[in-house]
């Protein structure tokens, strides 16, 4: 049904590029560089997938219809006038049904990925998942790189390290789908597909309407992973509590003890000068 899909999926995508720190400035300052930066956002996953199979990261942007479609829809977000466009597309109820349809083009792109990683890779049960999670979540893996394009450096923001949403839901929904590929997973392509995909429509409507970041996931995550990897370690708060009480002694320091007594014959002595001064 191109392009009602795709143009779904490009909205969605530019709309979060256009919520980024700097991204309305770029733009002003530097149109090609957004213009990058929004062809990443909208056609990262096939590059990665691409670069992994060995094929030309750059094919998919010989669908010009697909191209011309995504620099359109960028250039309303950004340039419409009176930001009528944007007005229009980020309006709540508006943007879920984009939302709905954005999540509809993730999971049949898990899907044909890991169909095309099987077709390469008949036994490679890890290039499909692979390849079915860079399909689904590429863009938010190569985040870092477009925020270089946007002359942002955030390491600590990897999405690795911090995975949102979206990437989990793609790197266990293609788990599922090589299960199902490799007929380990009684059920059918097509069914699989309508189960997840209702799934994750449900859940990111959800999440979007009430802008809420916390996952779905994480209560079983916070039943499974202390069993599995163990729990975090205690012993930091302590290690700071130490090195508190530490830097407390280094700069409060204890006050000088107080002069030694004197003696008696010191006493003695100093009487018998002031004696003698006082005669003289």
């Amino acid at each position: 049904v191109f392009p009602l899909f795709d143009t779904a999926y490009f909205i969605i995508s530019v709309l979060y590029l256009k919520y980024e720190p700097g991204a309305v400035e770029m733009s002003r300052k530097s149109p090609f560089a957004s213009w990058l930066c929004a062809m990443l956002h909208c056609f990262g996953s096939y590059i990665l997938a691409d670069l992994l199979l060995g094929e030309a990261p750059i094919s998919y942007f010989s669908h010009n219809s697909s191209v011309i479609l995504a620099t359109a829809v960028w250039y309303l977000i950004f340039f419409c006038p009176m930001n009528l466009f944007y007005k229009c597309v980020s309006f709540l109820p508006v943007k879920l049904i984009f939302v709905a349809m954005k999540e509809v083009v993730r999971v049949r792109k898990i899907a044909a990925g890991v169909h095309h990683a099987h077709h390469l890779y008949h036994h490679g049960w890890f290039v499909m998942m692979a390849t079915g999670w860079l399909k689904g979540s590429g863009v938010a893996l190569m985040s870092n790189f477009e925020q270089l394009l946007r002359g942002v450096w955030k390491p600590e923001t990897n999405e690795i390290l911090h995975m949102s949403f979206p990437t989990k839901a793609s790197l266990y929904g293609t788990v599922l789908f090589t299960l199902q590929q490799t007929h380990w997973l009684p059920i059918s392509e097509a069914n699989l597909i309508f189960f997840f995909t209702m799934f994750m429509i449900v859940c990111k409507v959800f999440m979007t309407a009430t802008h809420s970041h916390a996952s779905p996931f994480a209560p079983l995550e916070n039943l499974i992973c202390p069993v599995l990897f163990g729990s975090v370690s205690s012993g930091h708060p302590s290690h700071h509590h130490h090195d508190h009480h530490g830097a407390s002694h280094e700069v409060s320091h204890p006050p000088p003890p107080p002069p030694p007594a004197k003696s008696k014959e010191e006493l003695n002595e100093g009487t018998r000068k002031r004696k003698a001064k006082k005669a003289e």
